[in-house]
């Protein structure tokens, strides 16, 4: 029952926000119910270490077309690190939400929905539990999306990346059909080889990784609070698949080609978000380039460095995300945040570039393995702290002091989780990593932070550059890719207005005669 709690007290506060808003729209003490609510969440997945591992597995359902099991939960040494990180999220979004004029509780209300619904993905034991989570995820960020778009384009994004999304959805359901073909009832604690390599197909999928894709190449309205819940929510649902594949499942021939795809995704996505304007413009910059850390740290089989490089993305992201009001006094927040992204010894992500033991293509592309993801890294970190050291939306030192408290605070959350991950809780904290590889990546970050302040607004505001910034965001191939889909979308008009014209009972009295032209000498 302590794996329902956090997620029980998350929806309860939603349906109190929403009920209070609609009976009582002056009502004034919103900002506490949600701060209570978002705090007695986070006690709760605390408690979850009072008894790791532990399930909770709902009667039996009758899907045994697919699925051989019921929804079940799963909360262990993987889930309780994600689990944290979004219920540390939500808290700070509420705490931060101080400085910002517009009070808004229906906002709160499917922010918390949205993280209940992250905690039941990232607690999922079996593939059904996860599609289940995944479907209401992505029909909620669908609706969302689609109501706050301004233009057709846009549009056409949201429709792009939910199609993705589905087709990540798909491969973990097509994995299921063939364990169940093959007679094995699949479960993440016991997933065959055979099926490994769907499930990190799928999460790089639904990622945007493998392959490279941008579903959403401009931000809208969503900003810092619930459009970085629902960016942040959704990577994580996709991002704990990857720990749950086993080593043996992505020893293949295919496992360099598909680190290759990673490491040029991550290099692309480092240097669009070193080069964005501000971090909310470069934010689905940090998700791919993060995601893509964290899909190669699956390759490796290492899969307590994808949960270190995916916390990462949620915390340090979320840091960024949220800092909107920022003065010189709070500049160490923003370097204690980037120290949990160094993979220093001891810090969050020190387990990032470590490599399982029995991972045999090591050997063969180590070197170009570090040539490639180190300087990824490097991007990351220079954008980071070229964004942190930005000028923020508004200025703390115009607050009210109880703001200047409790603000700090919020921020302060994320920073302090990400050093409790680095020591306690799970099988990636107190680890000494790959120090040397760490060391490289963060004085390549310093020498590119450096230059970025010296030559990068000169180099942003030329019209080459920007010639060059639609190659790299791959706007060709989107243009070239939706300009066939418009195209047979006109062939399948001419070919509908032509059966419906005058002619139309011609033609369709010519295909019945062709079809069974075709079918008689076959009944013969």
């Amino acid at each position: 029952m302590l794996i329902l709690l956090p997620i029980l007290l998350l929806i309860l506060t939603a349906l109190t926000l929403v009920i209070l808003r609609l009976a009582r729209p002056t009502f004034k003490y919103s900002w506490l119910i949600a701060s209570g609510g978002a705090i007695l969440a986070l006690i709760a997945v605390f408690l979850w270490q009072l008894r790791l591992p532990q399930t909770l597995a709902l009667p039996a359902w009758q899907l045994q077309a697919f699925f051989f099991y019921s929804p079940t939960w799963l909360a262990d040494s993987v889930s309780w690190p994600y689990a944290l990180s979004l219920t540390a999220l939500a808290l700070a979004i509420i705490l931060t939400s101080v400085v910002r004029a517009k009070v808004n509780p229906m906002a709160w209300a499917g922010m918390f929905m949205l993280t209940a619904l992250g905690l039941l993905a990232v607690t999922a034991e079996n593939p059904l539990t996860l599609v289940l989570a995944w479907t209401a995820l992505d029909l909620m960020e669908l609706v969302s999306m689609l109501l706050s778009v301004e233009s057709e384009e846009q549009s056409e994004g949201v429709v792009v990346a939910f199609a993705a999304r589905l087709a990540g959805t798909g491969l973990v359901i097509w994995a299921s059909i063939l364990s169940v073909t093959s007679g094995t009832w699949l479960s993440f604690s016991n997933v065959p080889a055979r099926a490994g390599i769907y499930f990190l197909l799928a999460s790089g999928l639904r990622l945007g990784v493998l392959p490279l894709h941008l579903p959403y190449r401009h931000e809208n309205t969503l900003r810092r609070g619930f459009g970085s819940s629902l960016r942040l929510v959704s990577a994580a649902s996709s991002l704990v698949l990857l720990a749950r594949i086993p080593a043996s499942a992505v020893n293949t021939s295919l496992t360099p080609y598909l680190l290759t795809l990673a490491a040029l995704a991550a290099l692309y996505a480092g240097w669009m978000w070193l080069r964005a304007s501000d971090e909310l413009t470069g934010r689905p910059y940090w998700l791919l380039g993060m995601a893509s850390l964290a899909v190669a740290a699956s390759l490796r089989a290492n899969p307590t460095g994808s949960i270190a490089w995916g916390v990462a993305l949620l915390l340090g992201g979320g840091y960024l995300f949220l800092n909107s009001a920022r003065q010189r006094s709070l500049i160490w927040l923003s370097l204690f945040a980037l120290w949990g992204l160094t993979a220093l010894p001891f810090s969050l992500t020190a387990s990032g570039w470590s490599m399982h033991s029995t991972y045999s293509g090591g050997a063969q592309i180590s070197a170009l393995f570090w040539i490639l993801f180190l300087p990824a890294q490097a991007l990351l970190l220079a954008g980071y702290f070229r964004h942190s050291s930005n000028v923020g939306e508004t200025s703390l030192e115009s607050q009210p002091p109880w703001v200047k408290v409790i603000y700090p605070l919020g921020l302060l959350l994320l920073p302090l989780s990400q050093v409790l991950l680095g020591l306690w809780g799970w099988e990636g904290a107190r680890q000494v990593g790959v120090w040397w590889a760490a060391l490289t990546a963060l004085a390549l970050g310093a020498g590119l932070a450096w230059l970025s302040t010296k030559v990068l607004t000169r180099l942003t505001s030329s019209d080459a550059t920007s010639r060059w910034g639609d190659v790299l965001r791959l706007n060709w191939l989107y243009r070239g890719a939706w300009g066939m889909y418009r195209s047979l979308g006109q062939v399948s008009q001419v070919i509908t207005s032509t059966l419906e014209g005058d002619g139309g009972v011609i033609w369709s009295f010519i295909i019945l005669l062709l079809a069974l032209s075709l079918l008689i000498p076959g009944i013969r």
